[in-house]
């Protein structure tokens, strides 16, 4: 039996970072299979059912990837998303991660979470998938992200959303279109509005 566990088990650590109970479940196999494991080090325990593989060679992102895993319906956002898209001095030490007004608020554990509350096309417009250590990833788009920081601009800084737009207006990380669009989605335009005009 165990023999079985593991040739299940084995590639499965092989090609994810981050591995859930319920992958097991699509296996075929037990929870108890990740006990071994576990007790030899193989894996490590994050959360509730988010396990992570020890020795896998990791991005610099890899806390994004562990939080999609333990929020599936989760989307990396506001500063978290500045970083991954290179416009910001800031470096959190949470991950921001939009969730549904009505979603259930995620249980601790780690990495730790800054969850923000988005509804309806706010949550899923300007949305892309990233592959991160094996782990599809929802970010924000960098017009969204910069909309998003506006918005949240009393929780984040107005100072933090300036030059996250500046930095991506010079950076060339998104049209004017695309930054309208998605202020527009945030409704924020006409506070963004000034500081766009301030570009040209």
């Amino acid at each position: 039996m165990a023999t079985i566990i593991d040739s299940k088990l084995r590639p499965l650590l092989r090609k994810k970072s981050v591995i859930r109970t319920r992958d097991l479940a699509r296996l075929g196999l037990p929870r108890t299979a990740l006990e071994v494991p576990l007790a030899d080090g193989v894996v490590s325990r994050l959360s509730h059912g988010v396990y992570a593989v020890t020795g896998y060679d990791v991005s610099q992102h890899h806390s994004f990837a562990q939080a999609a895993v333990r929020v599936p319906h989760g989307v990396v956002c506001l500063l978290s998303a500045l970083v991954f898209h290179d416009l910001t001095t800031q470096s959190p030490h949470e991950v921001w991660l939009a969730i549904d007004r009505k979603a259930r608020q995620p249980a601790e554990g780690f990495p730790p979470l800054h969850v923000v509350r988005f509804g309806g096309e706010a949550l899923n417009a300007g949305t892309a998938i990233h592959q991160i250590d094996g782990v599809p990833v929802p970010i924000t788009t960098p017009a969204k992200t910069v909309a998003d920081c506006f918005k949240y601009r009393n929780k984040i800084g107005i100072s933090v959303a300036v030059e996250a737009l500046r930095d991506g207006w010079t950076k060339r990380r998104f049209t004017m279109d695309e930054l309208w669009a998605m202020a527009r989605v945030c409704r924020v335009h006409n506070v963004i509005r000034p500081y766009v005009e301030s570009l040209a």
